[in-house]
């Protein structure tokens, strides 16, 4: 067993203001977006500005910031929600969804996309790469939180949580997390964009691996307290919204190569 280094989740205090690891890791996860983004526009042809990145991070931030709270609230606190809707605006309490803030940041991009005349497969084409960043960022800050832990286990590497009221030796599934869709999604995304793409690919990997990855971390990952398993004694929730993603994901990519339509913008970095 590992010892889990149980690092401090508030990173600082300013007068009555802590700053939470979490907070921050959502930082670097725009502003690693925001960087790859500039890189890549300058490979673009001018088809993609740096106005036009700094925008698209900023829909996108509202998109995850406001669909993965209301994702939250909706796939996991519905009932709580139904009895008392404040609980929505109760940030301070936590609750974010991936999936919620995948909707989110899909209908930002619809606006983006009206706005700057581009087809809205081309803009989540481009930004889809840069994604992981912000997952991988997420899953350690779930880590520094101790949150969102895996299920008892006997591995070399097994953890206990100081949040954990059994205090029981654990799978550290954030770092899965963090392995899976933040280093390893990034890295088949990167290269894989790296020359031009047809339209409808770059967004369909995206989808395909991050919900392969999301449905096996569920296997070890302890499902949410309030929710449990759906179904089969091992049926999450996360799952369960994964599923889509991987069918969804399958159908873009074949689509995608059996139209090979190009994009005006060239993700290619040569």
């Amino acid at each position: 067993m590992i010892s889990y280094p149980n690092i401090d989740p508030i990173a600082f205090s300013i007068g009555p203001i802590s700053v939470h690891w979490y907070g921050i890791m959502y930082l670097v996860g725009f502003a690693g977006a925001y960087l790859c983004g500039m890189y890549r526009a300058k490979r673009s042809n001018g088809v993609w500005t740096p106005d036009m990145v700094s925008d698209a991070i900023f829909y996108g931030a509202l998109g995850v910031i406001l669909g993965g709270r209301i994702g939250y609230i909706l796939f996991y606190q519905f009932p709580a929600f139904v009895d008392n809707p404040l609980i929505l605006v109760r940030i301070w309490e936590g609750g974010m969804s991936f999936h919620g803030g995948l909707l989110g940041v899909i209908a930002a991009m619809f606006f983006f996309a009206r706005r700057y005349n581009k087809h809205l497969v081309d803009v989540t084409d481009f930004l889809a790469p840069f994604v992981p960043i912000g997952l991988g960022a997420g899953r350690l800050g779930n880590f520094i939180g101790g949150e969102l832990w895996g299920k008892p286990t006997d591995v070399s590497w097994a953890m206990i949580f100081p949040n954990d009221p059994l205090q029981l030796a654990r799978h550290p599934s954030q770092l899965y997390q963090f392995a899976l869709e933040g280093v390893v999604l990034f890295c088949i995304l990167w290269f894989f964009s790296q020359r031009p793409k047809p339209r409808y690919c770059v967004s369909g990997m995206f989808l395909l691996f991050y919900g392969i990855f999301r449905i096996l971390v569920e296997f070890v990952r302890e499902p949410d307290i309030q929710i449990g398993y759906l179904a089969f004694g091992w049926l999450t929730q996360g799952q369960l919204l994964s599923l889509p993603m991987v069918l969804i994901g399958v159908g873009l990519i074949v689509v995608g190569f059996k139209r090979q339509v190009f994009p005006k913008s060239s993700n290619a970095t040569s």
